[in-house]
C-alpha cells in the first residue's frame, strides 16, 4: 500500500474560542496545517499549537491564507498578487519565527479555505503564493489540490509538489470538492471516513491525506482512519521533515 502523509488543519482556536483539540491531533497526524493568524490561530495559540506538534514529531506547515478573521478564510478576496505575496510572505515569516522558538520550524506550505480553492485556477494569486515562497527563501514542499494552477506554478518554480485527498470532504462529479454548503459536503462518520481512506489509499490518488480539525468528532474520525490504513499495510510518515532538534 506504500506511504502516505496524513495532514490536518490545527491552530485554529482564537483567543477564548476554542476549535478543535490540537493535541490528540498531533498524536494522530504526521503533518500539521498551522494557522498563521489572518483565518484563525491568536499568537499564544500557535505557540502552543507548534511545541505540541514538535513534541511529537509532527511536521509543521504554514497554512496560509486570506486575511479574513470574520470569514474564517473562507470568502473568495479579489486582492492583487502584490498584496497577496506580501500577506503570505508576512504569514510564513511569523509562523517559522514561532515555530522556531519552540524547536520547530516551518517545512511545507499548504492554502487555506478559499484562498486553497482559488489558487486551483488563478494564476495571479497562485504566482503570488508561490512567489512568496521563494522569497522567503526556502524551497519549501507546496501542499495542495492534483491538477491545480498552484501546483503547475511551483513545478515550474522548482518546488516540490505534494498532492491532498481529503478524508471528511465530499466531491462532486467533476473532482473538485463540493461547497460547504452542499448536504453532502461533509463526511462525519468515521467509519465511513475510514473505508473511503483505505481504498484512496490503494487507488493512490494522493500524497497527502487530510482530516478537517474542526469536523465534528474529528479525534475518533483521524483515531478510526489511521488504524485503518495502517491495518491495511499502509505506512504513514510526513512528506517533509519535521525539523525538530532530535533531527526528526
Amino acid at each position: 500500500m506504500g506511504t502516505l502523509d496524513l495532514n490536518a488543519d490545527l491552530g485554529e482556536s482564537f483567543g477564548r474560542w476554542t476549535l478543535g483539540d490540537d493535541a490528540a491531533m498531533s498524536t494522530i497526524v504526521t503533518s500539521a496545517n498551522v494557522a498563521c493568524g489572518f483565518h484563525a490561530g491568536d499568537p499564544l495559540t500557535l505557540i502552543n499549537t507548534c511545541r505540541t506538534a514538535v513534541e511529537n514529531h509532527v511536521t509543521i506547515g504554514a497554512q496560509v491564507s486570506y486575511r479574513d478573521l470574520a470569514g474564517f478564510g473562507r470568502r473568495f478576496i479579489d486582492i492583487a498578487p502584490a498584496e497577496l505575496f506580501a500577506d503570505v510572505l508576512y504569514q510564513l515569516s511569523a509562523l517559522d519565527g514561532i515555530a522556531r522558538s519552540v524547536g520547530g520550524r516551518v517545512s511545507y506550505l499548504k492554502p487555506h479555505g478559499a484562498l486553497y480553492h482559488a489558487t486551483h485556477d488563478h494564476r495571479g494569486q497562485a504566482s503570488a503564493v508561490v512567489d512568496a515562497i521563494g522569497a522567503f527563501g526556502e524551497s519549501l514542499p507546496v501542499l495542495g489540490f492534483p491538477g491545480s494552477t498552484l501546483l503547475a506554478t511551483a513545478e515550474a518554480a522548482g518546488l516540490r509538489t505534494v498532492t491532498e485527498w481529503f478524508v471528511d470532504r465530499g466531491y462532486g462529479p467533476d473532482g473538485r470538492l463540493l461547497p460547504r454548503t452542499h448536504p453532502d459536503a461533509l463526511i462525519t462518520d468515521p467509519d465511513t471516513a475510514a473505508e473511503r481512506a483505505v481504498q484512496a489509499a490503494a487507488d493512490q490518488v494522493a500524497d497527502s491525506f487530510c482530516l478537517h480539525g474542526d469536523t465534528p468528532g474529528a479525534v475518533t474520525m483521524g483515531q478510526r482512519v489511521r488504524a485503518a490504513l495502517v491495518e491495511a499495510g499502509v505506512t504513514l510518515a510526513a512528506f517533509a521533515p519535521s525539523g525538530s532538534d532530535d533531527g526528526g
